[in-house]
């Protein structure tokens, strides 16, 4: 059965090749006008630090804008966050602040928003980002740092450091440009970045694997530019619900439903199950999915009483809404915190790449 899958995923990729090549034209030419500064990129007033991909969803882009914010921290600065807010209700520019949720700016931005905002950062939200950098001029003249959360396609503004992700598995050097593919631009789009980052590793990955992908890697890349991995650190489940801290103990391996809205739950599950979980219920929406009654009503309904649900960080900014309330009531959802961890030296050296824009 697997077979003819894949011989009609790749006769569909042929197909849409001619597609393919239009849109890759227009975007050719968009990045020629920018390249060549007919069409200007403005800097930012504050050093930027662009994170994003060449392929649509699921590269990895928030625990590593995560542990940017985090690390930029330590070492004494005071990081601004601007996104784009997907998904979000509004529009134009918006500061994140606490009568906000994710409706208003986005479940990512409110993660964020979340995450940071007692520690002083800043969360903007804007669809061209030259007016949200604006505003945080305005607002937060403090800031000496911007994290442009995916907005690697967005050449309105020029980062100091553009910083590319891409999953192992599936590389952007072995895929195509939409529709015949899942990238939004094609594999030259690479030579803009500075740290091209190779996600969600296995944390023992051999050296040799490493070496092959990082090959790969520069034969689009710019020379000079650095190549890292990342894993992702999965933590202990964290109750999110009432009914879920008033269960008390941690979770014990068992039987579990998982619930997510995001575009690749695949690692997810697999550490779950690691972990000696058995996913008896998944609910796996589309990325950046608008949770309603009828969905928590539905997974209510195929739970068994106290059955522990887990689901994620950003999926979890979602679940919060007001209006799910109710329906939230009595079930025990547990959060999965995630984060990454550089393997080998790659924590040194991006921190190093750090330091030196100021």
């Amino acid at each position: 059965m697997i077979r003819p899958l894949r011989v009609m995923r790749g006769l569909l990729v042929y197909l849409f090749l001619p597609l393919s090549w239009c849109y890759a034209a227009v975007l050719a030419v968009r990045n020629w006008l920018y390249d060549r500064g007919i069409w200007r990129a403005a800097p930012g007033w504050v050093p930027l630090i662009g994170v994003g991909n060449l392929r649509v969803g699921g590269t990895g882009k928030t625990p590593h804008v995560v542990w940017l914010i985090e690390e930029l921290l330590r070492q004494g600065q005071r990081p601004a966050i601007l996104s784009r807010g997907y998904g979000r209700q509004t529009r134009g520019p918006r500061l994140a602040g606490p009568a906000d949720s994710a409706a208003t700016v986005g479940d990512e931005p409110w993660f964020y928003f979340e995450q940071f905002g007692e520690c002083g950062v800043p969360v903007a939200v804007a669809e061209n980002r030259r007016l949200g950098l604006d505003l945080l001029r305005q607002r937060h003249p403090e800031t000496t740092l911007v994290v442009l959360d995916d907005a690697y396609q967005h050449r309105r503004v020029r980062p100091a450091l553009n910083i590319l992700l891409t999953e192992l598995a599936r590389p952007f050097h072995e895929d195509f440009v939409l529709p015949a593919g899942r990238l939004r631009e094609t594999r030259a789009g690479a030579k803009r970045a500075d740290i091209i980052v190779f996600t969600k590793c296995a944390p023992d990955l051999p050296g040799a694997a490493r070496a092959a992908a990082e090959a790969q890697a520069r034969r689009y890349a710019r020379p000079g530019a650095m190549v890292l991995f990342s894993a992702y650190d999965y933590a202990a489940p964290a109750p999110l619900t009432d009914a879920a801290r008033a269960a008390g103990a941690p979770v014990a391996p068992g039987s579990v439903a998982l619930l997510t809205g995001i575009a690749r739950p695949g690692p997810l599950a697999a550490h779950l199950r690691a972990a000696g979980f058995a996913l008896e219920k998944t609910y796996a929406f589309a990325d950046h999915h608008t949770f309603t009654e009828a969905d928590l009503t539905a997974v209510r309904a195929n739970c068994r009483a106290g059955q522990a649900i887990f689901t994620t960080e950003k999926d979890a900014a979602r679940l919060q809404a007001p209006a799910l309330r109710a329906a939230l009531a009595g079930l025990p959802v547990y959060t999965i915190p995630v984060r990454v961890a550089l393997l080998v030296d790659g924590a040194a050296r991006l921190r190093a790449a750090l330091a030196g824009l100021f």
